[in-house]
């Protein structure tokens, strides 16, 4: 499979390469067989080109064959959705498009279940078709080689990636979960232009890529009222992103710059929709004006609408059109915090950048995926800077740092850039690897040819590959034809391999505290002799003072002159504006005085470089949790920056309830509790008072401190100047219940009561069990997961199982770990893409002991053959497990 342009292969297969026919008969005989195998049985002629490979998924042959085979595709679908979510969808299809194979090979559509079809006709005449593990073949005899063809199908949608609720559903088919629904093409490099005709019940309204042409109302078969809307075909798209929502919507509609935007959502409290709405147009028109700015192309697609969804598995996803949101975070509480705020403002940008990024020039296969997520991420940190100029936004961007750290520093360390032949398994490229590093090093490149070559390079990839597909390498090929330097070679140690080097600061000073060098080293901490060059800027702390110098890391060391003769530096840390990349060592004499004078130092970018890198010095072991600990909590007092002050409540949080003995944790909590409480009592900002309130509640442990929580949820006491949502009273609810407060149960049967939205009182309902003072009822919770029909709203999954393995039950919930893992094949088979590890993280969050991390590297070297990228996930996902195991012991 020798590609440029797939994953495993280095050269270009030629595109009039021809492949074996295999017969009608040979599908039959073997049902459920890939071609290829049954083939196999067959014939054995030595000069037979190779057959197609039909295994499960979409294997990058199969997807190759139809590229070079298939073109100008264009989908038409009729659903009709009735009002009970458990009917079945009847529906039917017509695909139209071009076909040239000079092998006559059958032409092979994509459905999970093809037993579903019951008709199918080729250019007006009906057709025996194949059913091939997750494929419909098609006999070409049918098929002209010239002209359009049209393949007619008469079939039940699949419900797996459908989303049904009692009043909506909605569709997500990324990564290649089209196929679970319909019968396609699923396959990014083979855009189609998509047209839908949705019957619903009377009262719901819809949502899909293109316009809405037609309106209509009448009745089903069963002479129920239906309305039947009628969307325009789409600009073309890749299967995954072919979408559209049906139900009980509101719909709010705005002018912005001569557009309109549509907004469908379900949320009840009109207060809080009043509140939000402006801002939520506002934010997409700026980060729409900012596009077209940047890459001097209009919006290109039709319309801007977009949906809330509650309790949607991802932040947002780009169709285009109808861009899919999670509601709660477009309708912020009046007690947001600040991340929240700029939280909402980046996923807008980012999914309104995909539009260009993704949507209009699309990655040709998984193994890019990446270049679509890097660029929104990336394009999202310019995008908000102008609605938030009092926010420091080097610091901010620090936090993609933080995020990329925790999974470069563990075993299960990826590649930005991944190998991948068949897109079943793509969905588990996805990770902060793809989000978090890729937009640091992107950076970097930026940095690297200047930013004006750099933006001349993104709009010639655009005009090059309008409503296209193309790979890193032809961006790459672009830039390395606009800028001096060799983005090759760049490429291949920051995109195509894992992990990070080890960087330490040698500080030699003679006895006078005189600086006689300053040496900076890399490593690789794997122990393959990698190299990653990069600028590396260094501050030279002394005292209030910061001196910033260069150095140009290629090789292994690298002296920097500039400081030479000078006074010791009190500390040496990375700077994080000149993009240093990697797990930072502290030298003891800067590890020292960060720890008693890192509050005091008068910069926020700097006091933010230094807690990450202090951190990185904790789990490292070069620091002990209690020192450490005390450094926070005067973090807590003395920290003036709102970002800053979010970023040390996080690692107070991991610090307390999982590098501490239980022991240590009591001693402590009374400190904690009131170090949190003071200073929200003192914070100058609501969205400050938001994080520090909901650090309190995340610690309270002290009998007197869980009181007053109490106190608060009942409404007997208020917190000072802040405004409660019912957000933060479900979550006191689930805290106190956990705790096992005394009259538990009816604090949530209250809680329950006031939930007046029906989407936030059935996902209470759902988590409820998992918060049980009875291990029976939690434990019935937990193995009903086992039945994936009960984990389909992920987000109250993860929700469950966070409560499930608190800290407080954690030697209870020890218990679920093993089953917990044997599920993780099952849940990426069926699952969404961020699931698996999302439920690694809640299983495995709230564990600190031996015999936890025991059960895990257990469970790994009892099954060596095991999945490498699922092996990574765990491995991603216990990181911290292992490290509180070894450090608490």
């Amino acid at each position: 499979m020798p590609t440029l342009m797939g994953p495993l292969a280095q050269v270009r297969r030629s595109s009039n390469e021809v492949f074996a026919t295999v017969s009608s008969a040979t599908f039959a005989a073997r049902p459920g067989v890939p071609i290829m195998a049954a083939a196999a049985l067959l014939s054995c002629a030595p000069d037979a080109p190779a057959p197609l490979d039909l295994d499960e998924g979409v294997p990058w042959e199969l997807a190759e064959h139809r590229k070079a085979t298939v073109s100008d595709v264009r989908y038409a679908f009729d659903l009709r959705i009735p009002g009970e979510r458990t009917d079945p969808i009847d529906a039917s299809g017509v695909i139209a498009f071009q076909w040239s194979d000079p092998a006559g090979q059958p032409l092979v559509l994509d459905f999970l279940e093809p037993e579903k079809v019951r008709s199918a006709s080729v250019n007006g005449a009906a057709v025996v078709f194949e059913r091939v593990n997750d494929h419909l073949v098609i006999p070409s005899e049918g098929l002209v080689d010239s002209g359009e063809n049209q393949v007619a199908l008469e079939f039940t949608a699949g419900d797996g990636s459908l989303n049904r609720n009692d009043e909506f559903l909605y569709t997500l088919f990324v990564p290649e979960r089209a196929r679970f629904a319909l019968p396609v093409f699923d396959q990014p490099n083979l855009k189609g232009r998509f047209a839908v005709t949705l019957t619903v019940p009377e009262g719901w309204t819809a949502v899909a890529n293109g316009p809405l042409l037609e309106e209509t109302s009448g009745h089903d078969e069963a002479g129920d009222p239906v309305t039947t809307l009628r969307f325009a075909e789409s600009r073309p798209l890749p299967s995954y992103l072919f979408a559209f929502a049906a139900g009980r919507f509101q719909v709010e509609t705005a002018d912005r710059d001569g557009r309109e935007m549509r907004f469908y959502h379900r949320e009840t409290d009109r207060a809080k929709v009043e509140r939000n709405l402006d801002a939520i147009f506002d934010l997409h028109t700026a980060a729409l004006a900012w596009l077209e700015e940047y890459t001097g192309i209009d919006y290109p697609f039709q319309k801007f609408d977009f949906v809330g969804i509650p309790s949607f598995q991802y932040g947002g996803m780009e169709h285009a059109g109808s861009i899919l949101y999670r509601a709660s975070s477009l309708f912020l509480e009046e007690s947001a915090t600040q991340a929240q705020y700029l939280g909402r403002a980046s996923v807008i940008a980012h999914e309104t950048a995909h539009m260009w990024f993704g949507d209009y020039v699309t990655m040709n296969w998984f193994d890019d995926v990446w270049m679509k997520e890097v660029f929104a991420n990336f394009m999202a940190a310019k995008i908000v800077q102008p609605s938030f100029p009092d926010i420091n936004h080097d610091l901010r961007f620090l936090s993609h740092h933080q995020s990329a750290y925790a999974v470069d520093r563990t075993a299960g360390a990826n590649a930005i850039r991944q190998p991948l032949d068949n897109l079943r398994e793509a969905g588990t490229l996805y990770g902060a690897i793809i989000y978090q590093k890729a937009p640091v090093v992107m950076r970097l490149l930026e940095r690297m040819v200047g930013e004006s070559t750099f933006q001349e390079g993104m709009r010639h990839y655009l005009r090059a590959y309008a409503y296209d597909n193309a790979t890193w390498l032809d961006l790459v090929g672009i830039l390395d034809v606009l800028s001096l330097e060799d983005v090759t070679a760049w490429s291949r140690v920051w995109v195509e391999d894992a992990g990070r080097p080890d960087v330490e600061a040698e500080v030699r000073a003679n006895d006078q505290t005189v600086l006689e060098a300053l040496v900076v080293r890399q490593t690789d901490p794997a122990g393959q002799g990698r190299l990653w060059p990069q600028p590396l800027g260094l501050w030279l702390g002394y005292g209030d003072d910061f001196e910033r110098v260069e150095a140009r890391l290629v090789g292994a060391a690298v002296e920097v002159a500039g400081p030479r003769g000078r006074l010791a530096p009190d500390f040496v840390l990375p700077e994080s504006r000149a993009l240093g990349y990697g797990g930072f060592r502290l030298d003891p004499g800067s590890r020292a005085y960060l720890l008693d004078h890192l509050t005091e130092l008068d910069d926020a970018v700097v006091r933010g470089v230094a807690w990450l890198t202090m951190w990185e010095a904790l789990l490292r072991q070069d620091v002990a949790p209690v020192p450490f600990l005390e450094m926070l909590l005067r973090g807590v007092a003395e920290e003036a920056d709102e970002l800053n002050v979010q970023r040390v409540l996080g690692f107070l949080g991991t610090t307390y309830w999982r590098l501490l003995s239980a022991d240590q944790r009591g001693e402590w909590a009374p400190v904690v509790e009131a170090a949190i409480w003071s200073r929200l009592q003192a914070a100058p900002t609501t969205t400050a008072r938001a994080a520090l309130f909901g650090a309190y509640r995340d610690v309270a442990l002290t009998p007197a401190a869980v009181e007053r929580l109490r106190r608060v949820w009942a409404e007997e006491e208020p917190v000072p100047d802040l405004p409660l949502a019912e957000s933060d009273y479900t979550a006191m609810a689930y805290e106190l219940a956990v705790r096992g407060v005394e009259g538990w149960r009816e604090v949530l049967d209250r809680q329950a009561g006031r939930i007046e939205n029906p989407d936030r009182r059935a996902r209470f309902e759902f988590v409820r069990p998992a918060l049980d003072a009875d291990p029976a009822a939690r434990r019935q919770w937990f193995e009903a997961l086992a039945d994936p029909a009960n984990r389909e709203r992920e987000p109250w999954v993860l929700t469950g199982l966070a409560y499930l393995h608190h800290p407080l039950r954690a030697s209870e919930s020890e218990a679920f770990l093993q089953a917990s893992l044997e599920l993780v094949e099952e849940i990426q088979r069926t699952g969404d893409i961020f699931f698996p590890k999302r439920w690694l993280d809640a299983t495995l969050g709230g564990h600190n002991t031996p015999a936890a991390a025991g059960t895990v590297r257990a469970f790994l070297e009892a099954r060596p053959n095991y999945p490498p990228r699922l092996r990574a996930k765990i491995l991603q996902s216990a990181d911290m497990l292992f490290r509180a195991a070894d450090i608490v012991g």
